[in-house]
Formats: structure tokens, sequence, C-alpha cells
């Protein structure tokens, strides 16, 4: 089977001295593309050289997280353990990097809108997020989206975007059935953790959202299917597995399916 997980973290601390490894695990379960997501300036760099190291399986996407895009508003609030670094979270260098480095990314996240660490910052959250979208707009990439406690409205902006349906990935959407439902009517992709095996949110998602919009993703290392252990892209088979139960149709069909849609959108 031909494996992808088309949102991760490799340039996590929890992963440091042990990439190798990650990776080799990796290719050993047949994923042939990884697509590690920066936050701020500093992880968009760092993501970079990741790609360039092992390109031959991992790609960037170059992001700006909603709390790191406060974090000069945020200086000196640690909220919910959120150290932020100032001078690698200023929007603008962000954005500037991302448009300078635009032919090295495949894609633009993550990105998007987080109530649930930050309620009072709601308005500030949104010009930034608009921020992005507007470059999504001109440089015509896929865009990953991260909500959280935020989903109406990140449908809502992405729905007044001139951003093509196929171009929009929603990772781990926390939405509603009814939300879910919307953002699939309008074309949109969902990526799905292989945490889907221990949570029924993604396993009515799976349900609900026709195979060719749906991809896999880790999140890593965090959302692992095994509790107690550190998440890493070779536990996409993971997602593989339970998406083929849910819908019925072979382990191969489904990763042969997610294969096409990874190509589609990322290609």
């Amino acid at each position: 089977m031909i494996l992808v997980d088309v949102h991760c973290h490799l340039d996590h601390a929890k992963f440091k001295g042990n990439l190798d490894m990650v990776i080799e695990n990796a290719r050993k379960a047949g994923v042939k593309a990884i697509i590690t997501s920066g936050v701020n300036l500093k992880t968009n760099k760092i993501i970079l050289d990741i790609a360039e190291k092992y390109n031959d399986i991992v790609k960037p996407s170059f992001g700006l997280y909603p709390i790191d895009a406060l974090a000069a508003e945020l200086e000196g609030d640690e909220t919910a353990g959120f150290a932020r670094d100032v001078e690698e979270t200023k929007v603008e260098d962000v954005l500037e990097f991302i448009k300078k480095n635009k032919d090295k990314c495949v894609a633009i996240g993550e990105c998007g809108l987080d109530y649930h660490w930050i309620k009072d910052k709601q308005e500030e959250m949104k010009d930034v997020f608009q921020k992005v979208i507007e470059l999504v707009e001109k440089l015509k990439k896929p865009i990953i989206v991260h909500t959280r406690k935020a989903e109406l409205d990140c449908v809502e902006m992405l729905e007044s975007s001139s951003i093509s349906p196929k171009k929009i990935l929603l990772h781990c959407f926390g939405g509603n059935k009814k939300l879910i439902q919307r953002a699939a009517g309008n074309g949109w992709n969902f990526s799905i953790p292989p945490v889907i095996v221990r949570l029924q949110h993604f396993q009515m998602m799976a349900e609900l959202v026709n195979i060719s919009q749906l991809l896999t993703e880790t999140d890593a290392p965090y959302l692992s299917p095994y509790p107690g252990k550190i998440n890493e892209p070779a536990f996409v088979a993971e997602t593989i597995k339970k998406i083929a139960e849910i819908k019925k149709i072979t382990e191969e069909d489904t990763a042969n399916n997610i294969y096409m849609n990874y190509k589609r959108l990322f290609e």
C-alpha cells in the first residue's frame, strides 16, 4: 500500500535525536510522502532543512499557528504553556518568508483560528487569518487549516474567500455533524489522524465524508492511536484500517483512493 501523512510536526522536540528512525519507520510502513508543517518563522526554516535532508519523502508546509500569530500581544503570557518567541512570530515576517520561499513548499499551513486557548482576541486572530487567506489566494497553494472551538468562523471565512474548494484541507476538524456536511458540500478536504481508532468523532467524519475528500494525517507527535506512545507518520496505517472498516472497502482500495487525493491536492 502507498501511504501518506499530510500533516505532522517533525521539528518537534520529541523527535530530537530520533528523526532518522522515525523516517525509516515510515518508509518501512509504506509511507511515500510526509508533509511537515511549520507554525512560525523559526519552525518554517527548520522544516525546510528537514525536507531538504529527507527530500525523497518529506515535503514542507509553511505555517502561522493562530497562537503564534498573536505572540507579540501575548508577550510574557505563557497561555496553556505556549511560551512564544516574539521575534520568530511577527506576522509580516512570516508572510514574507512564505512569499519568498513559495516554490519550496507544497502548502501553506497550518494556519487558522483557535478560541480554545485564547478566548478574548478573536477579532485579532481573524485579522491575521484573513491575511493568510489573501496570501493563499495570490499564491494559489493548498491551505492546511487548524480550527479549534472556532469552526463556524473558519468555515465562513473560507467560504468568503476565492480559494479553490479543492485546495482547502481541514486538519483534525472538530466541527459538529452539520458543519462537517457543510464543508464537505463545499468540496473541501478532511485529514483524519490515527486517533480515529479511539475517537467516535473522527469515525463519524469518515462515515459522512466521501472517500474522494479524505486524507490521512498524524499531527505527530500528537494524537497517537496508542495511549502513552508518541505518534509518528508510520501510524497512518491505523487510520487506513479504520476508514476501510467504516467504508466497507479493502485497506488497499482505501489507501489508493487517499493517495490519489494527495496527488490531486498537493502535486
